[in-house]
Order: structure tokens, then C-alpha cells, then sequence
């Protein structure tokens, strides 16, 4: 099963080519369709001139979006971002009660949000992606409101241990479905030797898939998880960067290499009615 991240969080349209309009996003997500993604990974931007780099929480905004997106791919899963910094998370939970996605993304665990520069100089202000227990479940909440499957965000392996607790506390219902966000500096590396020590720590059973962020070191990651049963995940959101090196314009072309390492390692590209069988979503 491929997801294809469309767009990302901060990403400049002006500085590289990322969707921003329901037009682009449509197009977009039709180029990842046609290459093998079922799932569509879904974050909203603000639509007025010269705001497209900044994130959107308005649920018309959503709406159109999502709908450009159907449009273009027929029986496509549609997967919603909720991450925000901060206690108020009240624009996520409207999108959510708007869109009613099929999975929406459930970040499981807070992380310190570092980058250095080769200087030494922060490349950001140091903060904190802060997601505590009550934040967690108050997406879950609401999810289950909507119907909507939760895809838990682990940036660290303290957080895929996490979601074993929430389980145990019936925080939600059925097999989790584990997302290993590798290749954030303050986070796990993109280090395929981690995967089967990610794996152990899952609940059996339970689907997985890999975010692999960065240039060329995610490549083998992602091989590395074809070859273990992993699901798989890329889009402009992770990188705009192919193995060799060359650098994309559509995430088309993201999709398509990750279908390749998918078959070379003898697994089947699955369609959006297979996704949802193993997804155990409804047809």
C-alpha cells in the first residue's frame, strides 16, 4: 500500500513546486494515483495570494480540497494531517468533522524539534512538537466521532512503545496502524538496520509503513521496508529527491521509483480496494 505525502507543512511554493490550490492538489494527486498510490496524505494551505506557505485549519478550505482530490482518483483513501503545535486544536478537529477522512494522521508522542546547521547555529528555534496524552486523545475522540481511522505518527521508538499503552487503556479500538517517521534530525535516523527493533515493538499483526525524510540516505529505508513487509510512504512532503540524486517536480515521480523498489522486492502494488481490505477500513 503507497501513500503519497501531496504537500507538506511549511514547504514555499514559490521556493519549490508544491501544491497548493484544490487545482494542484488534484493534478497532483492524480499523477500519484496513476503511479500506484493508494492513499493520499493530505495537508491544507492557505489560498490567498502570497499565503500558500502557511497551513490552513478552515474546514471549506478542507472540503474543497479533499473534493478536488476525489474528483481526480476514483475510490482514493483519503488520509488528513491534524499536527499542530500547542493546546488548541480546535481548527484540526473542525477539518476532521468536516471532511470525515478514512485515516487521519495521529501524531503519538511529543519530540524536542532540533536542526543544526554545519555551523553549529540553530537552523530553527528550538521547540517542542508537543503532543501529551490528553492531546492524543482528544484526536481520538473525535476520529472516532467521524469514523475515521487513526495512523499514529512515531518519531521516536519511546512513541511506538506509546501506542501499545493507549491501546491497553482503551484509548482506541482495533489494530493500530504504525507510521516510523525516520530521517527527522531529532528524531530516529533513516536507518533501515532500526526496522526490525521498530517491528518487535508493535502490536502483532498491526500494519506499518515508513516516513522516510531527506535526500538520498532514504532510499534504502524504503527498500529495507518493501523487504519486510512494510507499507510504504513518499511524496514532496519527505523529499523532493530521487536516488540518483536528481531533483523532482511532481510526486508522480516519487511514487512511481517507490512502486519499482516495492516490486523488486516481490510485493504487489495494492489498489485503494485492496488498501482498504488490509486497512480493515469499509468498502
Amino acid at each position: 500500500m503507497i501513500t503519497c505525502a501531496l504537500t507538506g507543512v511549511l514547504t514555499d511554493p514559490k521556493q519549490h513546486p508544491v501544491p497548493v490550490t484544490p487545482e494542484q492538489m488534484g493534478r497532483e494527486a492524480k499523477a500519484a494515483f496513476d503511479a500506484g498510490a493508494a492513499v493520499m496524505h493530505v495537508h491544507f494551505r492557505q489560498q490567498a495570494p502570497g499565503k500558500g506557505h502557511l497551513p490552513s485549519w478552515e474546514p471549506e478550505v478542507a472540503k474543497a480540497i479533499m473534493q478536488a482530490i476525489r474528483d481526480a482518483c476514483q475510490d482514493v483513501i483519503l488520509n488528513e494531517t491534524t499536527g499542530t503545535l500547542g493546546a488548541d486544536i480546535s481548527g484540526p478537529l473542525a477539518c476532521l468533522r468536516a471532511v470525515k477522512p478514512e485515516i487521519a494522521a495521529c501524531n503519538a508522542g511529543s519530540l524536542n524539534y532540533l536542526k543544526v546547521r554545519s555551523d553549529g547555529s540553530w537552523a530553527w528555534p528550538p521547540h517542542v512538537f508537543d503532543n501529551p496524552v490528553e492531546k492524543v486523545k482528544a484526536y481520538l475522540d473525535v476520529m472516532r466521532e467521524t469514523n475515521t481511522q487513526p495512523e499514529f505518527e512515531c518519531f521516536d521508538i519511546g512513541i511506538v512503545r506509546c501506542v501499545g499503552m493507549y491501546a491497553k487503556n482503551g484509548m482506541f479500538a482495533g489494530k493500530p496502524k504504525y507510521n516510523f517517521v525516520m530521517g527527522v534530525e531529532s528524531g530516529m535516523p533513516a536507518d533501515p538496520d532500526l526496522l526490525p527493533i521498530l517491528q518487535k515493538q508493535t502490536i502483532a499483526g498491526s500494519p506499518w509503513q515508513v516516513t522516510a525524510i531527506g535526500r538520498e540516505n532514504i532510499w534504502p529505508l524504503h527498500r529495507r521496508a518493501a523487504e519486510l513487509g512494510g507499507h510504504l510512504r513518499t511524496g514532496l512532503e519527505d523529499t523532493f529527491y530521487l536516488p540518483d540524486g536528481n531533483k523532482v517536480g511532481s510526486n508522480g515521480a516519487l511514487v512511481d521509483m517507490l512502486a519499482r523498489y516495492a516490486r523488486d522486492a516481490g510485493r504487489a502494488i495494492a489498489s485503494p480496494a485492496e488498501a482498504r481490505v488490509v486497512m480493515g477500513l469499509a468498502a
